[in-house]
């Protein structure tokens, strides 16, 4: 992500939408970068990730202790923050 975003507005509205320890919230966004910033990217210099595989990454950690529909509602509560900002979108 080029763009600057608050991360405490988006902790915040993750936690509103999902429910879920702000703290908790911080390591799947941790660990969801970790993947980006490995991912390949293209000739354009961006990256078309599943989100299925950042799930199954996060959940891969050690020290993540919340199920799969918990990470997948945090993931689509950013993607929807940030969507809502301009900042992102899906692709086609």
């Amino acid at each position: 992500m080029a763009e600057q975003i608050n991360e405490q507005e988006l902790i915040t509205y993750i936690a509103g939408k999902t429910k879920a320890d702000p703290q908790k919230i911080k390591s799947v966004l941790k660990y969801e970068q970790d993947f980006i910033n490995k991912a390949h990217k293209n000739a354009k210099g961006e990256v078309d990730i599943d989100s299925d595989d950042i799930a199954d990454y996060v959940l891969s950690r050690p020290d993540i202790k919340l199920d799969e529909l918990t990470v997948d509602n945090i993931l689509d509560a950013e993607m929807d923050f940030l969507m809502e900002k301009g900042i992102a979108s899906y692709l086609d």
